[in-house]
């Protein structure tokens, strides 16, 4: 996809985003957003979302916060094979008590960037199921042409998850200047009916931040660590990290329960 200055768009592959669009009166003036009982179905297909650095205390009971990528992005894991989120039902919600991102929450809305302009340009994904032409209950403009009061809380919304993003890529600069990150291995050994162990069997490979390198740090950049909040946020993804077996236990259950529903068709 080309980037223009009249028609700015998302390059490479965005998780979610299909169709995104430059969001303007002309193009989305008579088209909206309609309500739906099961809105969160397209995130289906995340089973690693990209998660901002504030969210990791809330997001930790949910799943792995680890790092991806040169880049160190953290995303959570909410699945174990690519394309499954073990946490959204067929109904098209998530289980109750997950934490739901805000990069799922602010779909479909996206910033992009308009390298011609210099400037971010937000975006729809044109393709979600719940962006209709007709019989939709929140519209993107009013008649005039200005920004609705849902579009206007979108925009927000968006503004908040840029800065929240920013603030994460400084946190993630932290961690690669103390050098902190290592490359770590999720495994699972399975067992038979009688309970003995299998060959182990690996899950993912990732980034995470090492205690051994964290508790080696001289006193004064540990208490910077405290002193600029990046210490609780480091903790909370060591903590997290005890998510795969959960994990692993709900991806076994879902199994067992998909074969007796097939053994009983």
């Amino acid at each position: 996809m080309t980037t223009t200055a009249q028609q700015p768009a998302i390059t490479g592959n965005v998780l979610f985003y299909s169709q995104p669009e430059p969001l303007s009166p002309e193009m989305h003036g008579k088209i909206g957003v309609k309500n739906m009982d099961g809105p969160f179905g397209f995130a289906k297909a995340g089973h690693a979302v990209p998660l901002t650095v504030g969210e990791f205390p809330a997001a930790v009971s949910t799943g792995p916060i680890i790092f991806m990528g040169e880049e160190k992005l953290p995303v959570l894991v909410m699945g174990l094979n690519s394309g499954d989120n073990l946490f959204v039902r067929s109904d098209g919600l998530f289980d109750a008590g997950v934490y739901v991102p805000a990069y799922v929450r602010r779909y479909p809305f996206i910033f992009a960037n308009d390298d011609a302009a210099k400037q971010m340009v937000l975006c729809i994904d044109r393709a979600a199921e719940f962006v209709v032409d007709t019989g939709f209950d929140r519209p993107f403009f009013e008649a005039d042409g200005q920004p609705s009061d849902y579009t206007k809380g979108c925009i927000d919304f968006c503004n908040n998850f840029e800065m929240e993003r920013q603030r994460t890529q400084s946190f993630v600069q932290i961690l690669n200047e103390l050098d902190l990150f290592e490359s770590k291995t999720a495994n699972f050994t399975p067992t038979d009916n009688n309970g003995v162990p299998g060959t182990p069997q690996k899950i993912a490979e990732y980034f995470g931040v090492s205690e051994e390198k964290l508790n080696k740090l001289p006193p004064e950049k540990y208490i910077e660590l405290r002193d600029n909040g990046a210490l609780p946020q480091i903790h909370a993804h060591l903590i997290s990290l005890l998510g795969w077996d959960r994990l692993v236990a709900i991806a076994l259950m879902k199994q067992f329960e998909q074969q007796q529903a097939a053994a009983n068709a």
